[in-house]
Protein backbone atom coordinates (compact mmCIF):
# COMPACT_ATOMS: atom_id res chain seq x y z
CA UNK A 1 0.00 0.00 0.00
CA UNK A 2 0.75 3.21 -0.90
CA UNK A 3 -0.86 6.87 -0.27
CA UNK A 4 -0.78 10.29 -1.96
CA UNK A 5 0.14 13.95 -0.42
CA UNK A 6 -1.18 16.85 -2.39
CA UNK A 7 -1.32 20.43 -1.48
CA UNK A 8 -5.17 21.70 -1.40
CA UNK A 9 -4.44 24.88 -3.05
CA UNK A 10 -6.59 27.49 -2.24
CA UNK A 11 -8.02 26.08 0.77
CA UNK A 12 -7.94 27.61 4.21
CA UNK A 13 -9.54 24.65 6.36
CA UNK A 14 -11.02 21.11 6.79
CA UNK A 15 -14.51 22.64 6.29
CA UNK A 16 -13.76 24.71 3.36
CA UNK A 17 -12.06 21.37 1.87
CA UNK A 18 -15.49 19.50 2.54
CA UNK A 19 -17.41 22.37 1.15
CA UNK A 20 -15.62 23.01 -2.09
CA UNK A 21 -15.93 19.02 -2.52
CA UNK A 22 -19.50 19.01 -2.06
CA UNK A 23 -20.07 20.93 -4.85
CA UNK A 24 -17.75 19.22 -7.59
CA UNK A 25 -18.99 15.88 -6.39
CA UNK A 26 -23.05 17.53 -6.86
CA UNK A 27 -21.67 19.43 -10.51
CA UNK A 28 -19.87 16.45 -11.62
CA UNK A 29 -20.02 13.38 -10.11
CA UNK A 30 -18.41 11.03 -9.10
CA UNK A 31 -15.62 13.08 -6.28
CA UNK A 32 -12.68 13.19 -8.54
CA UNK A 33 -9.57 15.35 -7.98
CA UNK A 34 -7.71 16.14 -11.80
CA UNK A 35 -4.06 16.45 -11.61
CA UNK A 36 -1.39 16.50 -14.58
CA UNK A 37 -0.01 13.10 -14.09
CA UNK A 38 -0.72 9.27 -13.51
CA UNK A 39 0.81 8.04 -11.04
CA UNK A 40 3.14 4.86 -12.01
CA UNK A 41 2.72 3.16 -8.70
CA UNK A 42 -1.18 3.14 -8.96
CA UNK A 43 -1.76 -0.21 -8.35
CA UNK A 44 0.32 0.07 -4.72
CA UNK A 45 -2.05 2.94 -4.11
CA UNK A 46 -4.76 1.43 -4.69
CA UNK A 47 -4.49 -1.42 -2.33
CA UNK A 48 -5.40 0.61 0.36
CA UNK A 49 -4.27 4.22 0.14
CA UNK A 50 -5.26 7.71 0.78
CA UNK A 51 -4.79 10.91 -0.02
CA UNK A 52 -3.55 13.34 2.81
CA UNK A 53 -4.40 17.09 2.30
CA UNK A 54 -1.48 19.47 3.24
CA UNK A 55 -3.74 22.78 3.97
CA UNK A 56 -2.00 25.79 4.08
CA UNK A 57 1.33 24.09 5.40
CA UNK A 58 -0.05 21.29 7.27
CA UNK A 59 -1.45 17.93 6.76
CA UNK A 60 -4.17 17.52 8.45
CA UNK A 61 -7.19 15.41 6.23
CA UNK A 62 -7.02 11.96 4.80
CA UNK A 63 -9.64 10.63 1.94
CA UNK A 64 -9.38 7.17 1.07
CA UNK A 65 -8.52 6.54 -3.06
CA UNK A 66 -11.18 4.66 -4.89
CA UNK A 67 -9.94 4.88 -8.41
CA UNK A 68 -7.44 6.33 -10.61
CA UNK A 69 -7.84 6.78 -14.37
CA UNK A 70 -5.86 8.44 -17.32
CA UNK A 71 -8.99 11.63 -18.74
CA UNK A 72 -8.83 14.35 -20.43
CA UNK A 73 -9.71 18.09 -19.44
CA UNK A 74 -12.19 19.60 -21.07
CA UNK A 75 -9.76 22.22 -23.03
CA UNK A 76 -8.73 17.95 -24.14
CA UNK A 77 -5.09 18.51 -22.81
CA UNK A 78 -3.98 15.03 -20.44
CA UNK A 79 -5.07 14.39 -17.03
CA UNK A 80 -5.16 11.85 -14.12
CA UNK A 81 -8.75 12.01 -12.33
CA UNK A 82 -8.27 10.29 -8.72
CA UNK A 83 -11.79 9.39 -7.60
CA UNK A 84 -12.19 9.94 -3.71
CA UNK A 85 -14.43 8.73 -1.06
CA UNK A 86 -16.15 11.93 0.19
CA UNK A 87 -15.58 10.93 4.00
CA UNK A 88 -12.89 13.07 5.37
CA UNK A 89 -10.66 12.03 7.93
CA UNK A 90 -8.66 14.42 10.66
CA UNK A 91 -5.18 13.19 11.07
CA UNK A 92 -2.60 14.39 13.61
CA UNK A 93 -1.07 17.60 11.96
CA UNK A 94 2.38 17.81 10.29
CA UNK A 95 3.98 21.04 8.96
CA UNK A 96 5.02 20.44 5.15
CA UNK A 97 7.06 22.30 3.31
CA UNK A 98 5.54 23.25 -0.08
CA UNK A 99 5.69 21.32 -3.23
CA UNK A 100 4.46 21.28 -6.78
CA UNK A 101 2.35 18.63 -7.51
CA UNK A 102 1.29 15.60 -5.50
CA UNK A 103 3.90 12.73 -3.72
CA UNK A 104 4.22 9.63 -2.77
CA UNK A 105 4.16 9.14 1.17
CA UNK A 106 4.85 5.46 2.61
CA UNK A 107 2.70 4.12 5.28
CA UNK A 108 4.84 4.54 7.96
CA UNK A 109 5.34 8.19 7.15
CA UNK A 110 1.35 9.19 7.21
CA UNK A 111 0.70 10.67 10.40
CA UNK A 112 -2.09 8.83 12.48
CA UNK A 113 -5.97 9.52 12.25
CA UNK A 114 -7.84 11.49 15.01
CA UNK A 115 -10.47 9.86 17.06
CA UNK A 116 -13.50 12.33 16.15
CA UNK A 117 -14.78 13.49 18.96
CA UNK A 118 -11.43 12.95 20.61
CA UNK A 119 -9.83 15.24 22.93
CA UNK A 120 -10.19 18.10 20.96
CA UNK A 121 -14.35 17.85 21.18
CA UNK A 122 -14.63 20.54 23.90
CA UNK A 123 -12.52 23.15 22.08
CA UNK A 124 -14.03 25.51 19.68
CA UNK A 125 -13.47 24.05 16.20
CA UNK A 126 -11.82 27.38 15.04
CA UNK A 127 -9.75 27.29 17.90
CA UNK A 128 -8.88 22.99 17.53
CA UNK A 129 -7.89 23.88 13.78
CA UNK A 130 -5.44 26.37 14.80
CA UNK A 131 -4.16 24.55 17.00
CA UNK A 132 -3.88 21.75 15.02
CA UNK A 133 -2.62 24.12 11.96
CA UNK A 134 0.49 24.67 14.38
CA UNK A 135 1.00 21.36 14.98
CA UNK A 136 -0.03 21.56 18.54
CA UNK A 137 -3.30 19.42 19.14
Amino acid sequence: MLHLQKLAVGISDRAHLAAVQAERAAAHPPLRHLTRHVPKRAPEILAGGSLYWVIAGTMSVRQRIVAIAATRREDGSAACAITLDPTLFHVAARPVRAFQGWRYLAPEQAPPDLAEGGEDAALPPALAEALRALALL
